[in-house]
């Protein structure tokens, strides 16, 4: 019996209220269910106000068993920031670009860059798998994509990245760094030009982030991740390629990183976000899964 918990982004209360709410307690230094475990879907860091307390409340439920975790983009950006670029020499697999640290300020302003405590943290984030596979449902945090998975299988440790492997693993242009992007922030495909939109931190971009689980055919007004103002001027053709995977068939897919709004619903039968915008003014948010056949709205649970 799994409860499968949202992006955190730093609001540990909203968590403590969450995992109150679903059964657990605070017993021998950590979080615990008497008969549950609980899937973090990564993310637990940056934009929110408690940096240091919710990846130490998360890693102690990990430490003690009561919890898994995979790994979120956040995290993957944060092992970036700090791992040296072995062929350009001072600088990093993440550019220490005004842009970058803006995304990344909350938790870096948190931990020190660079400082003892830093440290700590990321030898934390690069024990996380990129994904879980387990008996009746499959979890990863943007998009679960079975030839990615396989393109980047014989280069990880139990289904992590270490930094060492990263330095090769992301370099820009990569197949593995392509697996890697898709993986941890989702399916994107060029929109017909000339069309562009900004994102919520104020870019402006030409390719649109897919909802991966809807079946091939589906129109980029149907599948583009974007705010309602852009998406009604979205072309009614349907995306190109095999951009999108459809969850037709296996176990239930568990994911977060989307921001999606208001009260939490299915994306399909067999498909399911977690992420309902926190970070955002949204809700922290998790599914209660106890390995039935057909997923339900009903099983959700949101902090008060």
């Amino acid at each position: 019996m799994y409860d499968i918990i949202g992006d955190i982004h730093g609001h540990v209360e909203a968590l403590q209220a969450l995992l109150l709410k679903l059964g657990y307690r605070e017993r021998n230094g950590a979080w615990r269910h008497p008969e549950r475990t609980a899937i973090f879907v990564g993310d637990l860091i940056d934009r929110g106000p408690h940096q240091i307390e919710t990846v130490r409340l998360v890693r102690d439920m990990v430490e003690a068993g009561a919890a898994r975790i995979t790994l979120g983009n956040h995290e993957y950006n944060a092992l970036l920031w700090a791992t040296p670029d072995p062929e350009h020499p001072g600088e990093f697999m993440r550019r220490h670009i005004e842009k970058h640290r803006h995304q990344h300020r909350a938790f870096l302003e948190a931990v020190g860059d660079g400082s003892k405590l830093h440290e700590e943290c990321l030898r934390f984030f690069e024990t996380f798998p990129l994904w879980l596979d387990l008996p009746g449902l499959s979890v990863v945090h943007a998009c679960w994509h079975p030839v990615m998975q396989e393109r980047l299988r014989p280069n990880l440790v139990d289904e992590t990245a270490p930094r060492e492997r990263l330095a090769v693993l992301a370099r820009k242009g990569s197949d593995t760094e392509e697996a890697l992007e898709i993986l941890l922030k989702g399916v994107e495909e060029k929109l017909p030009d000339p069309m562009s939109f900004m994102d919520k931190d104020g870019h402006e971009r030409r390719e649109v982030r897919l909802r991966w689980w809807l079946g091939p055919g589906a129109t980029f007004r149907a599948a583009a991740l974007i705010d309602e103002a852009t998406l009604k001027h979205l072309p009614e053709t349907p995306v190109p390629g095999a951009a999108l995977l459809g969850v037709a068939s296996g176990p239930p897919r568990f994911f977060g990183h989307y921001w999606m709004k208001g009260e939490p619903i299915l994306m399909s039968p067999r498909a399911v976000c977690v992420d309902w915008s926190i970070a955002a003014g949204g809700i922290l948010a998790a599914y209660r899964f106890d390995g039935e056949p057909e997923l339900s709205a009903d099983r959700f649970v949101t902090a008060a």
